[in-house]
């Protein structure tokens, strides 16, 4: 089986496990989708989500958390990790939103990425369930790492891993295999220990014997 038939397989039967996959930040609004994925680095998804009903309470919008107090913002962000820095891109991208962009989240790859705090894996998520627009593959941890086991990139460094990937799946396809198979990664595929008794990618998976 060539390396995209195989991509086109799994993502069949990773569609058929988890039909109504999607993401699973809470959000209103594209700039709040656009906060809660950057608050999501190194974080669980889960944890953003119990964070992010305070935070979008006080500031809902780019404008008020662009001139909001950084303090104020670091301590309501605190338990997702590395609050300081996100705290600054998260006011830092809402201020250039505010300049450059009309108060607008852009709808861009190239103008996402001018925002800081902001690289693919973000702008991805951002274009994907914000504004319907697909660009390219989401890369997180999950999507890495299956990846890999699967056989589907040697590479390690993200970007590669998106450019490998949107080699092999159709494009109208990219946001669903990546929502699949970080539901995949959180459900069966654990990271320390993958339950390969019961994946139903078993049988395409050349990691299956060394786990």
């Amino acid at each position: 089986m060539s390396k995209k038939k195989k991509a086109v397989e799994i993502l069949s039967v990773l569609k058929k496990l988890y039909p109504n996959a999607t993401c699973s930040l809470d959000y209103e609004t594209p700039v709040q989708l656009l906060v809660a994925t950057i608050l999501s680095a190194q974080c669980t998804d889960e944890r953003v989500n119990k964070v992010t009903p305070n935070l979008f309470a006080q500031f809902p919008d780019a404008q008020s958390l662009a001139y909001a107090d950084r303090e104020t913002i670091e301590i309501l962000v605190r338990s997702t990790g590395f609050f300081r820095n996100k705290a600054k891109n998260i006011q830092g991208a809402c201020l250039k939103i505010m300049e450059d962009y009309n108060g607008e989240v852009p709808k861009t790859m190239t103008e996402l990425l001018t925002l800081p705090g902001v690289a693919r894996k973000t702008a991805n998520v951002v274009l994907a369930h914000g504004f319907g627009i697909i660009e390219g593959v989401t890369v997180d941890t999950h999507v890495k790492r299956l990846s890999n086991r699967l056989g589907l990139t040697k590479n390690s460094q993200p970007v590669q891993i998106e450019k490998d990937l949107m080699k092999l799946l159709p494009k109208v396809e990219w946001e669903n295999f990546s929502i699949s198979i970080i539901y995949h990664g959180r459900a069966v595929c654990n990271a320390r220990k993958p339950q390969c008794d019961v994946c139903s990618l078993a049988y395409l998976c050349p990691s299956k014997k060394n786990a």
